[in-house]
């Protein structure tokens, strides 16, 4: 496996290439290419902020660039490199506002079921505008990820709509929150939904807002996993103690169902910086929702999804514990679909299972490095159930 000097030492270098093969096109205010579709729709400055189409400099199939369910299995360098093909241009503007021919050229790019044939007119060359990703493990240095400048024109070709999104979007006596688990049951991604959400698409016409693409994310994770954890709640008990364990990215997960009447969901995050320090995070729940903004954030609402789907595809209900190390290697924070990503493809593998949840916790934290001092003093699911096996010795 490559050091991280070694990757981050390409990265550059592709970048570098990058500029160099559009140099021509880069010389010029003016940028036309295939759009995934992607939009970029900020949250600094509240509800004044940037949105904008993001767009590479060529044509073709470019669906990959912005389509996370198709990322299973890449490195972080080549998903590192399909973010860099894309440039971001931006307009302020307030969210509460989504009229307008800029804003309805975006949301048909949202309700695409192909790439969007684009052009865009930047006040100033791109090139100025360089934008940078901060590396996880050392915030002094940086890698160049993407351009970045206000647009003064915006125009597309527009493509073939998705009508099952479209007729919502016409619907303006739903909530959000039905339009949203409407898409999901009839298989419109992720990746799209929350598109569609952070444009203002969906939901009663008087409280239609854009909506920052980073809590858009979040918000389709927390709105779509409590509604498959309600869902399970009237299933048959899991039978035995499952463990799930996956590496994704130097992420490593071990994911672990325990045979409960009640729901309780928890998961605790470590992580070692570059000088070994460990850092732990941990949230949790506990026949409801949680009543807080998670610590670890939308890890959480990501990792909840993963494991209420496959919940409600085995027809059964349970408690859920997830450990998540992180490893130095995962050093560019690549955004919270690679927790539910990763979680779906490991949920697809063979369980180990156990008939009693101490050899389950034990084969669990065995996979990982972090010491199981550590994991049981985080958490509140192994303390509970082993308070809960003193009590019952007690009555």
């Amino acid at each position: 496996m490559s050091s991280i000097a070694e990757i981050k030492k390409r990265l550059k270098r592709n970048w570098y290439q990058f500029i160099n093969n559009n140099s021509k096109k880069f010389a010029t205010p003016v940028i036309d290419g295939s759009s995934p579709p992607s939009i970029f729709v900020g949250e600094f400055g509240y509800p004044h902020i940037r949105i904008g189409p993001m767009v590479p400099p060529y044509h073709g199939d470019t669906s990959i660039l912005d389509k996370p369910e198709l990322w299973k299995g890449k490195s972080l360098e080549e998903i590192v490199n399909y973010r860099i093909n894309l440039l971001k241009g931006t307009i302020m503007h307030n969210v509460n506002d989504i009229s307008g021919r800029y804003i309805e050229s975006l949301q048909e790019m949202a309700l695409s079921k192909k790439v969007v044939e684009s052009t865009v007119t930047f006040e100033k060359i791109p090139s100025q505008y360089v934008n940078k990703m901060s590396l996880t493990n050392n915030e002094s240095e940086e890698i160049p990820i993407i351009f970045s400048a206000p647009v003064r024109d915006f125009k597309i070709i527009p493509s073939t709509a998705n009508r099952k999104i479209e007729k919502k979007y016409y619907d303006h006596d739903s909530k959000a929150t039905d339009a949203i688990i409407h898409l999901y049951n009839n298989n419109i991604d992720i990746s799209q939904i929350s598109k569609v959400l952070s444009m203002g698409m969906v939901g009663r016409k008087k409280n239609r807002k854009l909506v920052p693409t980073k809590w858009s994310i979040t918000a389709a994770d927390d709105i779509l996993s409590l509604h498959l954890v309600n869902k399970i709640k009237d299933n048959p008990i899991l039978d035995n103690n499952l463990v799930f364990d996956f590496n994704h990215l130097e992420n490593y997960y071990s994911v672990v169902f325990i045979p409960d009447d009640v729901w309780s969901f928890e998961m605790i995050e470590s992580w070692i910086d570059t000088n070994g320090r460990i850092h732990i995070g941990s949230d949790y729940e506990s026949g409801k929702k949680i009543d807080h903004y998670p610590s670890i954030a939308g890890a959480y609402f990501a990792a909840r999804l993963a494991v209420a789907e496959y919940l409600f595809r085995i027809r059964k209900k349970a408690s859920v514990l997830i450990l998540r190390e992180i490893h130095p290697e995962y050093f560019v924070s690549l955004g919270v679909w690679q927790i539910r990503e990763a979680l779906r493809e490991c949920l697809k593998s063979k369980a180990k299972t156990f008939q009693d949840f101490d050899s389950a916790i034990k084969y669990a934290i065995s996979k990982t490095s972090l010491s199981k001092i550590e994991w049981i003093k985080n958490s509140s699911i192994i303390r509970n159930k082993k308070q809960k096996r003193i009590s019952d010795y007690l009555t």
